[in-house]
């Protein structure tokens, strides 16, 4: 062998080694790293929960997981979710929500439009397809596309919902629904509402952590209302039986959207505001979030600090129950954020936690059956295409 073609091989040898340590440690450790389990002995879940869980019909609103390169077929031991862990912890129906953009900072307060754009990094960094750096639609695509491919493998058990009656899947195969956490993967453009329609999409956010083409942002420079082309996609979506999530979207935004549609709008994952007056950065007035709910939308209970304060299961069940007085028991269900860059008390295989919990506070089973899910299922019966 010369001692080109040697040096070749080494150098070939180094940038596989590089690259193996790139994917193999320093993806996966930041993905831990942002998206950590308090450390705790197990949660108790007595006998009365250990019972009832199981015969529940469980929905979470919100988990991010598609961005991550984990696989989600298989179990970890780091993040939130993963299909076993669904299974561990009695889901039956999961939204998946995409990220797209985040901005560098990802302040509560105020982030600018033009911010840097921590996603692109992260998508380079994981080696997502070419097409997804600069384009924050192909990002949305490609997360579609991941979970599509999951569905298309029986052994993975699980069904993307795309009409009403998709929601009745056969025993152990597990109900998912798809939801952009902001509206910015139109970019610009009402048509590509249709095409992020034939990719899945039954759900999308309005805004994420900045202003955007349709309005502004909770945590945005202007929070200002809707947009003209904002107004136009809003009722276009309703018009294509795409449910509107404002979790992330301003005051004015939310107020706007009332007041030009009458179809039910959701909150994904938040909280109540009376409940945690440390989350005016990040959950709407209670007069707001009580008219989503007098529309027949739901509100999904959050597991994160500038949510609800107190992440413990104890205090995920106290946040539960102050939201159903201020909204009413058919408006609240559970909005996670698992892998959503926040640190939680448990991940999804602990649900279990939160029953418990709530049975510890003397809620009625049958409160507890809307809360765990029914609430969720039935938003979802009414409001997907027929």
């Amino acid at each position: 062998m010369t001692k080109t073609k040697l040096a070749g091989l080494l150098l070939l040898a180094a940038v596989a080694g590089g690259l193996w340590y790139h994917l193999s440690v320093f993806v996966p450790g930041t993905d831990a790293k942002m998206n950590p389990v308090n450390p705790h002995p197990p949660h108790p879940v007595f006998i009365a929960a250990q019972k009832l869980h199981p015969t529940l019909r469980i929905a979470d609103l919100h988990t991010d997981t598609l961005l991550w390169r984990r696989n989600p077929a298989k179990r970890h031991d780091y993040g939130h979710v993963d299909i076993p862990r669904l299974r561990e912890g009695g889901v039956d129906l999961q939204v998946f929500s995409a990220v797209t953009k985040s901005p560098r900072g990802l302040n509560f307060g105020e982030n600018a439009e033009d911010a840097p754009d921590d996603i692109k990094l992260l998508a380079m960094a994981q080696l997502w397809p070419p097409r997804t750096w600069n384009s924050i639609y192909e990002r949305a695509a490609y997360q579609a596309q991941r979970l599509q491919k999951l569905e298309r493998d029986p052994k993975n058990g699980i069904k993307i919902v795309r009409r009403a009656g998709d929601l009745d899947t056969p025993d152990g195969v597990i109900a998912t629904l798809l939801l952009t956490e902001g509206s910015h993967p139109l970019e610009g453009k009402l048509e590509n509402i249709a095409r992020l329609y034939n990719e899945g999409y039954r759900a999308m956010g309005l805004q994420h952590f900045f202003d955007n083409e349709l309005g502004g942002s909770m945590h945005g420079a202007a929070k200002g209302g809707l947009t003209e082309f904002g107004r136009e996609a809003v009722l276009e979506m309703v018009r294509q039986g795409i449910m509107i999530d404002v979790a992330h979207s301003s005051e004015a935004v939310v107020r706007d959207v009332l007041n030009l549609t009458d179809a039910p709008i959701f909150i994904s994952h938040g909280g109540v505001l009376s409940h945690c007056a440390a989350s005016k950065n990040r959950n709407l007035p209670d007069d707001l979030t009580k008219a989503i709910a007098d529309r027949g939308g739901i509100i999904g209970i959050g597991y994160f600090e500038p949510a609800i304060c107190d992440i413990s299961p104890a205090g995920i069940a106290d946040a539960i129950i102050d939201a159903v007085d201020v909204l009413g028991i058919d408006a609240v269900a559970l909005g996670s954020d698992f892998d959503g860059t926040v640190t939680t008390s448990l991940d999804t295989s602990e649900l279990a936690a939160i029953t418990h919990a709530l049975l510890e506070r003397d809620v009625p089973e049958a409160d507890i059956r809307k809360i765990m899910g029914e609430n969720a299922y039935r938003y979802f019966a009414q409001n997907l295409p027929q």
